[in-house]
């Protein structure tokens, strides 16, 4: 599966749009990962807990998005773009989403210089 942030991809031309998709994840840090980020923001930096949480989440939610444009028979995902909210001062929710597309490759199209 193609993903791109652009509304276009470099040598492929759309063929047919077959709509908006997403994939959302909701996930809470258990308590000894929240005791742990706790005590290492008392020094400063980077909370590695949170962002280990963060980085698997967007990769599900990825994951998710793509299946679903799979199931609408899209080979590319135009748009996409990440999206992120608190829920109850414990939990994230990352949604993943953009436009599900059928690309061909266009002949065309610039070809790179060898």
């Amino acid at each position: 599966m193609l993903i791109a942030t652009t509304p276009y991809i470099a040598g492929w031309r759309v063929q047919e749009t077959r709509g908006h998709v997403f994939g959302l994840v909701v996930r809470s840090r258990g308590l000894g990962g929240n005791i742990m980020a706790g005590l290492r923001s008392i020094g400063g930096g980077e909370i590695h807990e949170y962002t280990s949480l963060l980085e698997d989440t967007r990769r599900q939610a990825i994951d998710r998005m793509v299946q679903n444009a799979t199931m609408l028979g899209a080979n590319a995902i135009l748009s996409m773009r990440f999206d992120s909210t608190e829920l109850a001062n414990t939990m994230s929710e990352i949604v993943a989403y953009g436009t599900a597309v059928v690309v061909v490759q266009d002949p065309n199209a610039p070809q790179p210089l060898e």
